[in-house]
């Protein structure tokens, strides 16, 4: 049967996954999985990750089938998907990144060690502050994301809203808190 469904063109394996079909969903994912894993290692060459990223997609495919509103072609609509996705896992790791190479340049310095902690303990508790401030609803996401190192997708399940929530939360608590972190390595310089 699976072989069958093979022939099928998108719009067909698409209406019959959106009736639960197991074997169109199936053939989808066989189509599509090394075309996108090559769409996407060209974006994040980080293979774990690209890896993730496909598996996620292909779960929210078959988990939010019923509302699958999908008015471009099956292929630009899941070349779009995985493209956002993997922006988004940078965007999200881009303020880490810079608050690492932070604590890298921080290492390096010639600062002594124990003036160097006490500042970044001094910093850190501050930032904690900052983030405690959020709104709860906003700290939680945010906390899940950076500290527990969630993505949007299982932050959204985790608490029953949806990924464009997660990220529209995630986004105004970096507009909040940038700012603010940005003053405070003004004041409390790490070097």
């Amino acid at each position: 049967m699976k072989d069958k469904l093979r022939d099928f063109d998108d719009e067909k394996l698409l209406a019959l996954l959106k009736t639960g079909d197991h074997l169109a969903y199936a053939v989808i994912y066989d189509r599509y999985k090394t075309l996108l894993y090559r769409h996407a290692i060209r974006i994040l060459n980080n293979q774990e990750q690209v890896n993730d990223t496909i598996q996620d997609l292909f779960l929210s495919l078959w988990r939010d089938r019923d509302k699958l509103n999908i008015e471009l072609k099956l292929s630009s609509y899941l070349y779009a998907a995985i493209r956002n996705r993997l922006l988004d896992h940078i965007a999200r790791n881009k303020f880490q990144s810079d608050y690492i190479d932070s604590i890298q340049e921080y290492i390096q310095s010639a600062v002594p060690v124990t003036e160097q902690q006490v500042r970044l303990n001094e910093l850190k508790n501050l930032i904690e502050k900052e983030v405690e401030a959020l709104p709860p609803k906003m700290r939680t996401i945010f906390r899940l994301s950076r500290n527990e190192e969630l993505s949007h997708r299982e932050i959204a399940v985790q608490l029953n809203v949806s990924d464009h929530t997660v990220k529209k939360q995630i986004n105004n608590a970096i507009k909040i808190l940038k700012p603010k972190i940005s003053l405070l390595l003004a004041i409390i310089p790490l070097i």
